[in-house]
């Protein structure tokens, strides 16, 4: 996409559309319909696909060991990350920030066809196109060797290039409001690796991979006893600032990159007692940085350019850029959150020998291609499934369960499920209200003859409804873009916003946030869809509108903004699994 647009706020101030209409005109334009798909370029251009890795060139690479699953820190039960107190807290040094990377953003394979080599991620993206970057803020810590600063992770080469030198003690400053040992992570996009394949649809799908990222982090840590919070007080032109997506210089004619979010993390470890240094010794944190600390640190020295991604790029999709402007967050919101020193355990869960750990799961995930229209789930399963992506809204944050205690805000997303084949339960349309106080808002929203049932065996608390009955696998196909992923599989199901009412609420920048709760949403399910045997992919193309019509949504109170489907995958034998690193196999760890 172009380099012009790196400052969009004052655009949205001289802007003469509301930015909520904005986002909404938007949204309405990029939906699909049966007779017309949303724009894009029709074909794809070979000759100009983006690079999938951004270097800095100039940047000094410190490579990160590569360590073996069976080397420290070794992972926990997967069960075992969902309940904090059951995972030991491991201390920051250059293993473990290794270990983070590998299960939050690193290669997790890669796919041979004849001459063809490409590679999967821990982060999945639509297309494996992967819009998302990863940058970490480092202080001084005894555990790690390396300049305090900000790095960008490479993960080819599973290595941090060092960005920008950042003094020792405006870092301490900036992280003083929280937890001793905490550091911050980042992610931006780079909106033209997804419109090079997708066109104008693509700002949806680079946020659905923000969500996903931020998930697989969430996850990363949890495997490692740490915590993480996302820091969405802060207001975008700091965080612009922070991660150096606002530097000209550094980008040229290069792809730029989009700032989508920031999130703080630490060693639980480091939160107890006395040692807890949130907010001047009160139990409480901040969900934004100090933007004068954070001007003083980026007057540092920068280091590197960023590589041009495409040759060409033929067409520009402007309305990419219009919405990245209208949802651009202008203002710091300065709230509080109650902080608990969290129990920690002293000593890790115990591994039984048939269950799989953590890493596993992670390291074995993969976007289903195909299902076989065959496996069942048992609907315990499927209840275990639904209670993992629910939100308890009535704890405070960092007392919800993983990853939810990561997100700042009430649930706004909900799960409409087409169940085809899931031993005792009738097959049909279903509803997971992921927050029960929206019960009413929902029922009023759709058709009134919906019946809202608790179907049998469903477990007490949780709000899982039968809305109608019957063999729902060819309309499921048919919504979605006519994908047979959707009707093939045990069940398959679209994440249905709280839409125009809370962006005139919130404002237009919450736009994004919708897609990143889907995408987090979606995190959850790739890993449990792995844990219970079978497997899952998310769908970006569906029908909008005919989604909405199947319960009668008639308003933008309500909206689908991403499908996604479990079953038992049909693989692909024609495709050579091979290593993620094998590329660089005599790397010492």
């Amino acid at each position: 996409m172009g380099t012009e647009n790196q400052n969009p706020a004052a655009s949205v101030e001289a802007g003469s559309i509301d930015p909520v209409d904005r986002v909404i005109r938007y949204h309405i334009q990029t939906k699909h319909h049966f007779n017309r798909y949303a724009r894009s370029l029709g074909y794809l251009d070979w000759v100009n696909q983006p690079d999938p890795f951004r270097r800095f060139e100039g940047a000094l690479l410190i490579p990160l060991p590569l360590l073996k699953p069976d080397e420290e820190p070794l992972s926990p039960p997967y069960q075992a990350i969902y309940k904090g107190a059951a995972v030991s807290s491991q201390p920051m040094n250059v293993r473990t920030l290794s270990r983070f990377f590998e299960f939050a953003l690193a290669l997790s394979a890669w796919k041979k066809a004849g001459e063809s080599e490409w590679a999967l991620r821990s982060n999945p993206s639509s297309g494996n196109l992967h819009p998302t970057e990863g940058y970490v803020i480092l202080p001084t810590c005894d555990g790690l060797n390396l300049t305090p600063g900000l790095y960008h992770y490479a993960p080819k080469e599973h290595g941090l290039e060092l960005r920008a030198e950042f003094p020792g003690d405006p870092i301490a400053r900036l992280l003083a409001p929280f937890p001793s040992g905490a550091f911050l992570f980042g992610l931006t996009s780079v909106h033209w690796r997804e419109a090079w394949k997708y066109g104008e649809r693509a700002f949806r799908y680079c946020n659905h991979d923000v969500g996903h990222a931020i998930g697989s982090a969430r996850i990363a840590t949890a495997t490692l006893g740490w915590n993480m919070v996302l820091l969405d007080g802060t207001d975008q032109n700091t965080l612009a600032m922070l991660l150096g997506t606002d530097r000209k210089e550094d980008f040229g004619q290069a792809e730029p990159e989009h700032p989508d979010c920031l999130a703080v993390m630490w060693p639980a470890e480091t939160a107890r007692g006395e040692e807890l240094g949130v907010s001047g010794g009160k139990n409480e944190m901040p969900l934004h940085l100090d933007v004068a600390i954070v001007k003083e640190l980026t007057g540092g020295i920068w280091h590197g350019k960023a590589n041009r991604l495409s040759r060409e790029h033929g067409v520009h999709w402007d309305v990419i850029d219009e919405v990245a402007v209208a949802s651009w967050k202008p203002g710091i919101e300065e709230g509080l959150i109650p902080f608990q020193p969290p129990h920690v355990s002293a000593h890790p869960v115990p591994l039984t020998s048939h269950e799989p750990t953590a890493g596993q799961i992670i390291r074995q995930r993969r976007s289903a291609v195909a299902f076989d229209g065959k496996t069942s789930i048992s609907a315990s399963t499927l209840f275990q499934m639904m209670q993992r992506v629910m939100f308890r809204a009535e704890r405070s944050q960092l007392e919800r369960p993983v990853p939810w205690d990561v997100w700042p805000y009430d649930p706004a997303i909900h799960l409409m499920i087409f169940i085809h084949r899931v031993d005792g339960l009738s097959p049909g349309l279903y509803f997971l209200v992921r927050d029960n106080r929206k019960l009413s808002f929902l029922q009023q929203a759709m058709n009134p003859e919906l019946s809202w049932t608790i179907p049998p065996g469903c477990p007490d608390g949780l709000p899982l409804y039968w809305l109608l009955e019957g063999d729902a696998r060819r309309l499921a196909a048919q919504v979605s873009c006519h994908q047979d992923i959707a009707g093939d599989s045990a069940f398959s199901f679209g994440m249905v916003a709280e839409f125009e009412g809370t962006l005139r609420q919130r404002g237009a920048w919450w736009y994004p946030r919708m897609f990143w709760e889907a995408g987090l949403l979606g995190q959850v399910l790739y890993l449990e869809a792995e844990a219970a045997g079978v497997r899952a992919t998310g769908i970006g193309c569906f029908f909008d509108d005919a989604v909405h019509e199947i319960v009668e949504i008639k308003s933008m109170a309500l909206q689908s903004l991403y499908h996604f489907t479990i079953g038992g995958p049909v693989e692909d034998r024609r495709l050579q699994t091979l290593l993620p690193y094998h590329h660089l196999q005599r790397r010492s760890s």
